[in-house]
């Protein structure tokens, strides 16, 4: 099929190439100049484990441009995934989808289907029909449906391919019948509704999962308080069926681009309809605080930040991707920033998103040993592999305080014991040296 997608963020692109990879004719719509150059020379401008070479292999079925006009003149199908940030009160913004809807019913001169990739409140193609009704050419006929997307950073490509459900809000069986083209070969199981359906699966997939983290972050602060030891709870209630062992790990807090955004439209749009969703209000306010988990433990070892060396290893909201949107590290570093400390940081693929946004207020190190080499504290707030096997040895021998303040859980007590450094975790015991030498 003849298919374009209006935007090559993460949901975009990896739509676009994916569908490619399948043996869809896709055209990808990308206004931004360095963007466009970046994908017409096969470079992705997002870290994404497996979509370079995907890009490369479909290339063949890829255009790449910024002429929306000529790529959806005769679309038979065009994705709209475009970003929705949220607005200052919290709901949904829709001007880009609406920006792209403009210009499609301005160049669509033939019927097609629109399909909507972007999370977007329940309602939204509703709105979308009636405009197109209004505003496509004479005897065009646009049908609109809603698509969801169910994608993870870091794993957004075998997401996508392997599907574990797909949903289809349509209102029209010739809507219905695109997507199942569309879809061919996809073998997951079909949820066939009404749009509003599929838009509020979408918002409920996504604040269910930013519950049951808030929730075991909750936990986890009550452990640290009766001694308990949060890993073990977890494992315990993930070994029950019912509750599931995803989304149970302790730390400091989900951020990306699509947790907190979906929360706050959610909870707005509750609020609109004069009804509050008070466990999604308590998610919100939970991970708003856990974020700042690790420097109220920092003020704990420390009276004041002020003059401090600090590390801080791992910048993006989780590993596998180079997404800063909603990370802990930029509250993180502009709190220690705004309070004296001195700050050198360490990514495996983000620093230069964070050069873009600190410039030369911190410190940037090509290894963990440089980051951590002479400071007097260390924050962990990413979960990448090359921290979590990193030799705890190390700290001690490398910092002139090894005092290691780790949101992610990354190393076990016992090695922490015998590596001599102060560490302090998430819903576990602190491990410190004790007077003699040896550890408490």
């Amino acid at each position: 099929m003849d298919i374009s997608v209006a935007g090559t963020g993460y949901v975009g692109l990896v739509t676009g190439v994916c569908l490619a990879s399948r043996g869809h004719k896709v055209t990808c719509v990308e206004t931004d100049r360095q963007k466009l150059a970046a994908l017409r020379a096969g470079e992705p401008p997002i870290f994404e484990p497996g979509l370079r070479a995907l890009m490369a292999e479909s290339a063949a079925n890829l255009t790449f441009t910024d002429d929306y006009a000529g790529a959806y003149k005769n679309a038979e199908v065009i994705f709209i995934s475009v970003g929705t940030p949220e607005r200052g009160d919290g709901y949904a913004n829709l001007k880009y989808v609406y920006d792209a809807a403009e210009q499609i019913a301005a160049s669509a001169e033939s019927g097609c289907t629109v399909v909507m990739k972007s999370t977007v409140p329940m309602g939204t193609c509703e709105k979308l029909e009636k405009f197109f009704a209004c505003h496509a050419g004479e005897n065009v006929r646009i049908d609109v449906a809603s698509n969801p997307e169910f994608l993870s950073q870091g794993t957004a490509v075998r997401d996508f391919l392997n599907e574990q459900r797909l949903v289809f809000g349509v209102r029209s069986a010739s809507a219905e019948k695109v997507l199942r083209a569309v879809y061919a070969g996809f073998t997951k199981p079909v949820i066939v509704t009404d749009p509003q359906t599929a838009e509020m699966i979408k918002y409920a997939s996504n604040n269910f999962l930013a519950l049951k983290i808030s929730f075991i972050n909750e936990i986890a602060n009550i452990c640290e308080l009766v001694g308990a030891d949060v890993d073990t709870v977890s494992y315990g209630m993930g070994l029950d069926k019912r509750i599931g062992e995803k989304f149970l790990r302790a730390g400091i807090g989900y951020g990306g681009s699509c947790f907190p955004k979906d929360t706050l439209a959610l909870h707005w749009l509750a609020k609109y309809h004069d009804y509050e969703l008070k466990t999604v209000k308590a998610a919100i306010e939970v991970n708003e605080n856990q974020r700042i988990r690790l420097i109220k433990k920092l003020r704990k070892y420390h009276k004041s930040v002020e003059g401090l060396r600090v590390a801080v290893l791992g910048l993006t909201f989780k590993p596998g991707t180079d997404d800063l949107r909603e990370a802990p590290s930029v509250m993180n570093i502009n709190i220690l920033l705004e309070e004296g400390a001195a700050v050198t940081v360490w990514d495996p693929v983000a620093v230069p998103r964070v050069k873009a946004m600190f410039g030369d207020q911190v410190g940037y190190a090509d290894t963990i040993e440089r980051a951590v080499e002479g400071t007097d504290a260390c924050l962990v707030l990413t979960e990448w592999e090359e921290i979590k096997n990193f030799d705890l040895k190390k700290f001690k021998h490398l910092m002139k305080t090894p005092l290691i303040l780790d949101g992610r859980n990354c190393f076990d007590l016992r090695a922490a014991a015998e590596a001599g450094i102060t560490y302090d975790s998430i819903g576990r015991k602190r491990v410190t040296p004790a007077p003699d030498g040896s550890c408490a």
